[in-house]
């Protein structure tokens, strides 16, 4: 008897448990008045992309920073004449694919998103509006028909027309983008020192590497005659040409250098190596520290990593500007008034310099080949020296 009673109480005690659980469990997810009902997780929102963009220098060195919404903007192209000459244009735009094809791979420079980066401008989209360019002027150059590409409806039909107001960390207020030009010039010059052609344009020899020997001396110490006869690294370089001072100067400023010889040949030389020693804004052309190697080229050259990848460029449709931040390849249309009519520059960014690092307020237009500097100026008289820029992505076509 006392077997089954100890059986009973034994049951009644375990279900007794188990209600007393149960009883616990169910006030624990039940709300109360201190403690409200559970609520569903919210959704997460993607993160915010920055509009902060760092420009950097040629040393990849931050300089200034800067919200890319005060530079690039969206923005519709005014109604005028588009200028360009279309089979130079489609050179350019020819030979500048041809070197991202080549050359992506051993340039991480051109594979820079830069500034437009920020803007959702990849460098894909920037690939994709070349070769869209380049088929469409192919179809209408081929097909003699109207160019599309100098008509402002196509072209704000088929491109994200971006807004570039100019940003100077100097000069703030300043919106409009500055245009200077570019030229090669025409030189007389000897293949042999003369008391007339008296400066030197040198090639570096084959093995310069090695040591690098050329990154020790400034203009003013290669200008003294250290690789002259005499000199302390005489016979480590090639003369190319002797020119006057004028002539030289005008081969550093520009780059290119059309050089007329007194034995009646000519030949096209452009920059190779330099020194080292960085482009000083503001000084005056006789005190920079910065010297220029030379080479023979076929025509004028434009942007590259090695002298032989060089860009062969056309004057008219090609800008130099700053590689690293805005990137290469970039299409800009210039907007502004001649004798009262609106016109459009429009141009493949295929070339670079030391004034472009960094620089977001600035291009350089090649103008042209010119015998001397009255003829450079009465030929980009109605160029102006500031204008509103926009830069041509082709739209998404997913």
């Amino acid at each position: 008897m006392r077997i089954k009673l100890s059986r009973t109480i034994s049951l009644i005690l375990f279900f007794v448990s188990i209600l007393l659980m149960i009883w616990i469990f169910t006030s624990r997810i039940q709300p109360t008045a201190s403690q409200p009902a559970l609520q569903p997780m919210p959704t997460l929102k993607p993160a915010v992309v920055s509009t902060l963009y760092s420009a950097v220098d040629e040393r990849y060195r931050d300089r200034f920073s800067v919200d890319s919404r005060q530079v690039m903007s969206d923005g519709t192209l005014p109604n005028g004449k588009v200028q360009f000459n279309e089979t130079d244009l489609f050179t350019v735009l020819q030979n500048t694919q041809a070197y991202f094809q080549a050359h992506s791979q051993d340039n991480p420079d051109v594979l820079r998103a830069g500034i437009l980066g920020t803007q959702g401008v990849s460098v894909a989209d920037v690939l994709d509006t070349l070769g869209f360019m380049i088929s469409t002027l192919q179809e209408d150059i081929a097909g003699g028909q109207p160019i599309r590409l100098k008509n402002p409806q196509f072209l704000n039909e088929n491109f994200r027309v971006i807004k570039w107001d100019a940003y100077d960390p100097e000069n703030p207020r300043e919106r409009l983008l500055r245009l200077t030009k570019y030229a090669v010039f025409e030189h007389s010059g000897s293949r042999e020192q003369t008391a007339e052609f008296n400066v030197p344009l040198y090639q570096l020899k084959e093995g310069a590497e090695s040591d690098r020997f050329y990154l020790k001396y400034t203009k003013q110490e290669v200008l003294s005659g250290i690789y002259e006869p005499g000199g302390a690294e005489f016979g480590r370089v090639e003369p190319l040409a002797y020119l006057t001072r004028a002539g030289f100067e005008d081969a550093l400023l520009q780059g290119t250098i059309s050089i007329n010889f007194t034995d009646g040949t000519s030949n096209f030389f452009n920059v190779d190596r330099n020194n080292g020693i960085a482009y000083l804004p503001g000084v005056s052309a006789d005190r920079q520290g910065r010297y220029w190697y030379f080479r023979a080229v076929d025509g004028i050259k434009g942007y590259g990593h090695q002298f032989e990848s060089k860009i062969s460029i056309k004057p008219g449709v090609t800008f130099a500007g700053d590689v690293l931040n805005l990137g290469l390849g970039k299409i800009v249309a210039l907007a502004h008034s001649t004798a009262g009519r609106s016109q459009l520059q429009l141009g493949v960014v295929a070339d670079t310099g030391g004034a472009f690092l960094p620089n977001l307020h600035q291009l350089d237009f090649l103008a042209g080949v010119f015998g001397d500097r009255n003829e450079f100026y009465a030929a980009t008289q109605n160029l102006p020296e500031y204008a509103q820029a926009y830069v041509l992505i082709r739209k998404n076509q997913s």
